[in-house]
């Protein structure tokens, strides 16, 4: 499940893509709630008769209608909302109920479920939908149909209008939170927690399939950024991928999402100036594709979409031939900052499940690999990988069972391997492998595809949760149902630390691999240079994070104005189609980049 429950509520001002913006964009946005509500009224006064407008879950749709009928005064407009065509709210809890098991004894926070595929087709009411269809074809009176569902595959084609309405992961999940929202087709609010699971495995993943099928089958006409309902933007469809091709012509850098956490560091607080009120910054979101978005800015105009809104777009352009076919569309890997820096503890004693196991259970997409990059370190840092002896599993698993009912604290360092964490230090984490990231350094995070995120925590040191005030979730039974107790020291070192070598050099520089491993499908590279690099897509995404330098700038050969700059530790996406590409060091000393791609066939 995602890390995605308590988002700080934080738009970081500098992670932004400055580009010119297209001329179609500048002579079609409108922008701000009347100006919005005012261009689709105008609609009506074109000839057209029949909009539907659907949504992100988070987004302020209703206070859209209101002004577009506020505005429309004395014209008869029918309004509709797509929920009066759903099923009844107890139907639609049974539908979803496989999807939100409530087993205690497997899951005793109710954390996981299994993604939800039946669409919005699922949850409607097939006769309502009927009538529906009924009314539009046989009145002549302007009509607005709103609300979940409304694009869905059986509804589209009645319209002369499709509007989407979208708004970021941060926002919605905020929006969430603050209890302006509930599930759709419940009749009262869930516990947050339960809300927010129904929403990963079940709304959310609706909202995502449908804008995806619009834009995938180019029935999308109008676009609605709407993080701010007060500043909300309206593109046409042809604007919006134009703004997209222009960001996607350059290298660009995702805005991060910022989480405080139990064990959280201090060294991001103060490299990227957050808010002061923040505790601590635990979790960086630098790069997780369906957390996080992408801002493009010029002549202070800002347009925010959600990041998987531009992949579902760009699709091929953005990630290359092989890795559009080869995961569907997603974009296949994601990054993320672990701050320990100056904090009190480790991250949890965790592992990750095998692909079978995350398959069967959860309805994902694949197993879930994940690999550390050692960026920042203080004194007596360690990084936690395997088991220390073949025995070390069986014995640590009954402790870690013992100490979840006696609440006693455990010397896991008996059993479990650490490693000392010098900089450049580059580990694997295949499926299955215990692990932690110790107190006292930053941790650069790279992980393979997965919608959520299942961290089956083993043993957390009886630490207090500080959002719900209890222990925090313990999943012993998932993580030994997918826990390698073989991966001992000896392997560990073997074959899972600072794996590779040198692939290319010349005067000044030098490319070389620092981890691979048969399970991961990613390459994990360091580029080390004095005063600039040269690099080529060869028609696949890369992803670049300034690890050791003060700033650089990634460029096209082809034509160098299409640039961005990075200070150290931003991550930049090298789009597929931009080919070659230049890294020039801006500030003093050797730099280091470290470049994710995927491996060779």
């Amino acid at each position: 499940m995602s890390f995605m429950f308590h988002p700080y509520p934080y738009a970081d001002p500098e992670a932004v893509n400055k580009i010119e913006i297209p001329e179609s964009v500048k002579r079609t946005l409108a922008v701000g709630l009347e100006a919005v509500a005012g261009q689709l009224l105008k609609l009506f006064a074109g000839g057209k008769r029949r909009i539907g407008i659907d949504h992100y879950p988070g987004s302020d749709l209703e206070s859209l209608i209101s002004c577009i009928a506020q505005q429309a005064g004395g014209q008869k407009i029918i309004f509709i909302d797509a929920l009066s065509l759903l099923k009844s709210d107890a139907e639609i809890t049974e539908i979803v109920r496989p999807c939100l098991p409530e087993d205690r004894d497997l899951d005793p926070v109710l954390l996981y479920g299994v993604r939800y595929r039946g669409g919005y087709r699922g949850l409607q009411d097939t006769a309502k939908v009927g009538a529906l269809r009924e009314q539009l074809a046989r009145t002549d009176i302007p009509v607005v149909v709103y609300g979940h569902g409304a694009l869905g595959e059986d509804l589209r084609g009645e319209y002369d209008v499709r509007v989407w309405m979208d708004v970021t992961p941060r926002t919605a999940i905020l929006n969430f939170k603050s209890g302006r929202f509930c599930n759709l087709g419940t009749a009262q609010p869930l516990a947050y927690s339960l809300l927010m699971r129904r929403n990963y495995y079940v709304d959310f993943e609706l909202a995502m399939e449908l804008r995806w099928d619009l834009l995938r089958n180019q029935e999308l006409d109008y676009y609605i950024s709407a993080d701010d309902p007060a500043k909300m933007s309206l593109l046409p469809s042809g604007a919006l991928l134009d703004l997209f091709e222009a960001l996607n012509a350059r290298p660009f850098r995702c805005r991060p999402v910022y989480l405080e956490g139990v064990w959280g560091g201090f060294y991001f607080h103060r490299l990227r100036k957050l808010p002061p009120a923040m505790r601590n910054c635990a979790w960086i979101f630098d790069m997780i594709p369906l957390e996080v978005s992408i801002v493009a800015q010029a002549d202070g105009f800002e347009f925010e979409a959600p990041f998987f809104t531009f992949v579902q777009a760009m699709g091929e352009k953005l990630l290359g031939q092989k890795a559009y076919e080869q995961f569907g569309g997603y974009f296949p890997v994601r990054f993320n900052y672990d701050d320990t820096y100056h904090a009190s503890g480790n991250m949890s004693i965790q592992c990750h499940p095998d692909e079978v196991y995350v398959v069967g259970n959860h309805g994902e997409l694949g197993r879930q690999d994940e690999s550390y990059y050692v960026c920042i370190t203080g004194q007596g840092a360690k990084t936690y990988l395997g088991f220390q002896a073949e025995t070390s599993c069986a014995e640590f698993l009954e402790l870690a069972k013992r100490a979840e009912k006696s609440a006693e604290l455990i010397e896991y360092g008996r059993y479990i391997n650490a490693i000392e964490s010098v900089p450049g230090t580059q580990v694997m984490i295949p499926a299955g492998t215990v692990h932690a990231s110790g107190r006292n350094q930053v941790i650069l995070e790279i992980g393979s595809l997965t919608i959520g995120s299942y961290t089956y925590k083993l043993y957390d040191y009886q630490r207090i949760d500080p959002q719900s005030g209890r222990p925090r979730p313990i999943h012993l039974k998932m993580g030994e149902a997918v826990l390698r107790g073989e991966r001992t020291r000896e392997w560990v070192q073997e074959n899972l630390i600072n794996h590779g070598g040198i692939v290319r050099s010349g005067e000044g520089w030098l490319e070389k691999i620092v981890g691979e491993h048969d399970l991961l499908y990613f390459s994990l590279r360091n580029l080390v240079f004095e005063k600039t690099i040269e690099d080529d897509t060869g028609g696949l995404f890369h992803v670049l994070a300034l690890v050791d330098g003060e700033k650089v700038r990634v460029e096209s050969v082809s034509d160098p104005q299409k640039s961005f700059t990075m200070n150290l530790m931003d991550i930049v996406v090298v789009p597929a189609n931009l080919g070659r590409y230049r890294i020039v060091n801006l500030g003093v000393g050797t730099v280091t980049v470290h470049k994710t791609r995927l491996k060779d066939d």
